[in-house]
């Protein structure tokens, strides 16, 4: 690939990237740059926290960069996830791993536990220099990383150091870019803001939308619809049978014309192309006959006109989300273990 190429698929289905120019040059240079995403090991994944998270992954690796998915154990613990037992927190980022390897995450992306990274007395020197150079106000904005509102630290100060912490991850793995959702972006402005004072190295920060859940109905980066595992009604698993698939997308958010927060068509767009050559839509020749699509935003303006239905969409779709969620299925059905803790610790 050239220079071009490579930047094009680093930023596929990113919707911001501080800055362009700076990851330009960590392309042009020699040797091979680092990147990492952070997962907190708290629960199932569904298509908002695998596929999307993974082919990114597999896509910064493409061009050149060696990538850590660090799985931040102590930062579920902070936050409390999966009522802060340590055993099935590990249990859930043993999970992890397996579940992005099913995705097809191999090679040059490697797996780090949290724990491992803290053992470090280094880690905790960055922490505190990291306060030092905070306000407490500023750590509490950041805490919607967490996905938790700032009043909450009055009743719980260890959500606190989980900013610093997420700040302290980026310089001690010497990044030169930290990937992950909108909901992440504080975290990196913040490691952005305090890098010249702290004489750290700067870093790319590089942004996935967050999914919409089935319920859909609004704008991409209201946090309060986006899909998430703590409510399962919202969400495809990576492991869901075909059964389960067909159902969920039959009863998911999706008007006719209606492209804004429509989870149908951000599957499509941000899931099934970025795997898939076309889609093609299977209808009766009353309606139209069978269609091809070559690109998303083809189907995009199909389905704004009119020229495609809703359900002939939702059948489409379903049937390649079986498809592109082979992998996944097939391995939990040979190796439960891990899976079935995470089960029974989230209730399902």
């Amino acid at each position: 690939m050239n220079l071009d190429e490579r930047l094009e698929l680093a930023t596929r289905n990113a919707v911001e990237v501080i800055t362009q120019e700076e990851l330009k040059a960590l392309l042009e240079g020699q040797g091979r740059p680092k990147a990492y995403i952070g997962l907190e090991p708290s629960g199932l994944v569904h298509l908002g926290t695998g596929p999307i998270l993974a082919q990114k992954a597999m896509d910064l690796n493409k061009v050149g960069f060696d990538v850590t998915v660090l799985l931040a154990d102590w930062h579920a613990f902070i936050n409390d996830k999966l009522g802060g037992d340590w055993d099935t927190i590990r249990a859930a980022a043993n999970y992890t791993v397996e579940a992005y390897r099913s995705l097809g995450v191999s090679g040059g992306v490697s797996f780090l536990h949290g724990s491992d990274l803290v053992a470090d007395s280094e880690y905790w020197r960055s922490v505190l220099r990291v306060s030092k150079f905070s306000t407490v106000a500023r750590i509490r904005r950041a805490m919607s990383i967490m996905g938790r509102k700032e009043e909450e630290a009055e009743l719980d100060a260890s959500r606190l150091i989980y900013p610093a912490m997420q700040v302290a991850d980026i310089h001690r793995l010497d990044l030169d870019l930290a990937y992950g959702g909108m909901d992440q972006r504080r975290a990196h402005m913040l490691y952005r803001d305090l890098a010249p004072k702290l004489g750290w190295k700067q870093v790319v920060a590089l942004h996935t939308p967050m999914l919409s859940g089935l319920q859909g109905g609004g704008r991409m980066d209201q946090w309060d619809l986006k899909m998430s595992k703590s409510k399962p009604e919202t969400c495809i698993f990576i492991h869901d049978s075909p059964d389960a698939i067909r159902e969920k997308v039959r009863g998911a958010f999706c008007p006719p014309k209606e492209v804004e927060g429509n989870p149908v068509l951000q599957f499509c767009q941000f899931i099934l192309f970025p795997r898939f050559t076309s889609l093609r839509v299977e209808r009766e020749t009353a309606h139209g006959g069978d269609v091809e699509y070559e690109d998303y935003q083809a189907l995009e303006r199909a389905y704004s006109s009119g020229e495609l239905h809703p359900e002939d969409l939702k059948a489409a779709v379903a049937g390649y989300l079986t498809e592109a969620l082979a992998g996944p299925r097939e391995f939990f059905e040979r190796n439960r273990e891990e899976l079935e803790k995470v089960e029974a610790a989230v209730g399902l």
